[in-house]
C-alpha cells in the first residue's frame, strides 16, 4: 500500500508540475479593449483550448524554446477558423511547439472576432489585435530573448487573412502607439490563407469582418493581394491545389503581386491536401515546416 501511495504521489507530482508549467496568456490589453461595446447577456468565450469562440479578452500565450537554444527570432501565429472561431489547437499550440523546436519563440493570438455586438468597428478588431502582438512581442523583446528586428507573423486560413493583412496594412495604425514601435512584421508565413475578398474569396470569411453587403472600396481594402507594396515583408505560402474551402487562386493572386512589387516570396503547392490540415497534409508525405525551416535559415532567421 505504502509503495502505491508513493507512486500515486509521484505521478501526481509530476501531473501537477507539467500543469504549472503551461504557459498562461497574457492579455493584450491590460488597462482595457479599444474599440469593444460591453458584451451583451448571453456572449460569453467558449474554449476548449483548441477551438475558442466568442472572444471579449484577446490574449497572446508564450511558448519558449529550451534554454540555449533561442535564436532571437519570434513568430506570432494567427489561427484559422473563418473569423467564427479560432482553431488553437492543431493551428496554434501545435505549430507553436514545432517552432520551439528550431530555436524560435512562438506566440499563439488568440484574437477578437469581428461582431457587431462587442465591437465599435467590427473591421479592424481582428487587426487590431495582430498589431498589438506585434507592438508587444518588440515591446517586450529584451526580457523575451527575441531580436526585435526578427518578428514575424504567421496565418492559416482566415488567419492567413489577418496575417496578411497585417503585412499590409501597416502603415495604418489602429491601435494606441505612443512610443511609434512598428507593427510591420519582418516576415510573413501564409498556410492555405484567405486573400482576397474578391470573386474566389472564402465568402464566410469576408461576410463575418466586412458584412453581407459590403462597400467595394472595403473589398478592395481588405484584399489583400491589392495591397502588396515593394516594403511587403518577405513572405512564405503554402496551398493546396484541390482546396474547397479557401480557392488556391488566393495564393496565386498573393504571389504575383509579391513578385510584381519584387518582395522576396517561397510559394509551396501541394496537387493535394483540401483545407485545414495544419502541420501535416495527409495526402502527402511532403512536411511544409520543413520547407519552412530550410527558407527561414536561408533568410537569417534561425541564425544566432
Amino acid at each position: 500500500m505504502t509503495k502505491h501511495f508513493f507512486t500515486a504521489f509521484i505521478l501526481s507530482a509530476i501531473t501537477t508540475t507539467a500543469f504549472s508549467q503551461e504557459p498562461k496568456p497574457l492579455p493584450l490589453y491590460p488597462k482595457g479593449v479599444p474599440n469593444s461595446k460591453p458584451a451583451p447577456a448571453g456572449y460569453a468565450e467558449k474554449n476548449d483550448k483548441f477551438w475558442i469562440f466568442k472572444v471579449t479578452d484577446p490574449t497572446l500565450t508564450s511558448y519558449f524554446p529550451a534554454k540555449g537554444a533561442a535564436n532571437g527570432t519570434a513568430v506570432v501565429i494567427c489561427p484559422g477558423g473563418g473569423y467564427a472561431g479560432l482553431a488553437s489547437g492543431h493551428e496554434g499550440i501545435d505549430v507553436a511547439k514545432e517552432f520551439n523546436k528550431i530555436g524560435v519563440a512562438a506566440f499563439v493570438l488568440k484574437y477578437r472576432l469581428p461582431s457587431d455586438s462587442i465591437m465599435v468597428d467590427k473591421t479592424i478588431g481582428p487587426l487590431q489585435d495582430a498589431q498589438r502582438a506585434i507592438q508587444m512581442v518588440r515591446e517586450n523583446a529584451a526580457q523575451w530573448g527575441v531580436n526585435p528586428g526578427k518578428v514575424g507573423i504567421m496565418g492559416f486560413s482566415a488567419g492567413g487573412h489577418l496575417a496578411s493583412t497585417e503585412g499590409t496594412h501597416f502603415d495604418k495604425v489602429v491601435i494606441e502607439n505612443k512610443a511609434n514601435v512598428s507593427v510591420r512584421p519582418d516576415f510573413m508565413m501564409l498556410i492555405y490563407p484567405v486573400i482576397t475578398f474578391g470573386e474566389k474569396t472564402h465568402a464566410g470569411s469576408r461576410e463575418n469582418l466586412i458584412g453581407k453587403t459590403p462597400a467595394q472600396d472595403l473589398v478592395d481594402l481588405y484584399s489583400n493581394e491589392k495591397q502588396v507594396t515593394a516594403n511587403t515583408p518577405p513572405t512564405f505560402i503554402v496551398h493546396a491545389e484541390d482546396d474547397d474551402v479557401v480557392p488556391v487562386e488566393n495564393a496565386l493572386m498573393l504571389y504575383d503581386a509579391l513578385l510584381k512589387n519584387k518582395v522576396k516570396t517561397e510559394m509551396h503547392l501541394y496537387p493535394a491536401g483540401g483545407h485545414g490540415f495544419g502541420l501535416v497534409n495527409p495526402k502527402s508525405k511532403g512536411l511544409w515546416f520543413e520547407w519552412a525551416k530550410i527558407w527561414m535559415g536561408d533568410n537569417g532567421w534561425l541564425s544566432k
